[in-house]
């Protein structure tokens, strides 16, 4: 077993697009990175824990150690759709030999990022949302209740509500424009492809068409804007409730952080702060490791 001082610390951000892992060195430094597909433990928890295993022995192959090198490596793991202790743990049980684990929801692992480990507040901004305020060590999550009961103003439901309207224009129960059109177009014009495709859809499947909301609602579209301004009502909300949580500094991330920003009023852009390292970091501070340049 490797001595205490040469202890490695692999982060990993298991998210709803995709799964991401790092293994920083003792002193911060990084010494490998790899990437996987989606793994939301709230859409399937095995194939979850199967994404972010692979993802980890890619990440340790990158760095030249076995697979079953771990004894003297920490591990970190932020895992989207993790809800309660009892997942967390079960969860951990998958990744046996490592010096220690810890999981968390993937909301909580970004807040840690974001503010270098130290109190705060954020909202993710992705095919799901999510808030949550650290303040005293305690988090308060907000939101992220999965597609079905929750994610407003996520790109799942932009593009959930986008695909709706679309069919709507075609029965003539709402104006036809551009983005209705375009929509339909990707899928032959075709509106029982549409809802053969929809029993199978997945929140990463509705989110892909969020960009293309987007883009219309920039360009004015009538569809589109009335949508995008309803998400961007949803996730001030969401900072609006992190801040009375106690958090003082709030940072946002995700797809759709980005882009929404010219909906937001003035004063909320004023207020978000640049987050200060990736979730993916947060993981690794979490389980106790350094971030170079960080705290």
């Amino acid at each position: 077993m490797a001595a205490a001082d040469d202890t490695l610390t692999l982060g990993v951000d298991a998210g709803a697009t995709r799964c991401r892992a790092r293994l920083r060195g003792p002193l911060g430094d990084v010494v490998a990175e790899a990437e996987g597909p989606a793994a939301n433990a709230y859409v399937d928890f095995d194939a979850a824990v199967r994404v972010a295993r692979e993802c980890v022995g890619r990440t340790l192959g990158v760095a030249g150690e076995a697979v079953t090198y771990t004894s003297c490596v920490v591990l970190g793991l932020g895992v989207a759709g993790v809800s309660n202790e009892a997942e967390a743990l079960a969860f951990a049980a998958a990744f046996v030999g490592f010096r220690r684990v810890r999981v968390v929801n993937d909301v909580i692992a970004a807040c840690a990022g974001a503010h270098a480990g130290a109190d705060g507040g954020l909202v993710i901004a992705g095919t799901g949302t999510a808030g949550v305020a650290r303040v005293g060590g305690l988090d308060t999550i907000v939101g992220g209740r999965g597609f079905l009961l929750g994610d407003d103003g996520s790109g799942a439901r932009v593009g959930a509500d986008a695909v709706r309207a679309a069919l709507r224009a075609y029965d003539g129960l709402s104006p036809d424009t551009s983005l209705t059109k375009e929509i339909r177009r990707r899928f032959g014009d075709d509106p029982m492809a549409m809802t053969r495709w929809a029993v199978q859809a997945k929140p990463g499947d509705y989110g892909a068409f969020a960009p293309l909301v987007l883009e219309a609602a920039a360009a004015g579209d009538a569809t589109a804007t009335p949508i995008v301004e309803a998400a961007a009502r949803a996730l001030a909300a969401l900072v609006e409730a992190v801040e009375a949580s106690g958090a003082a500094r709030v940072s946002m991330i995700g797809g759709l952080s980005g882009p929404i920003q010219p909906f937001f009023a003035p004063a909320l852009r004023a207020r978000l702060q640049e987050p200060k390292f990736d979730p993916v970091d947060g993981a690794i501070l979490l389980a106790g490791g350094t971030v170079e340049g960080g705290a």
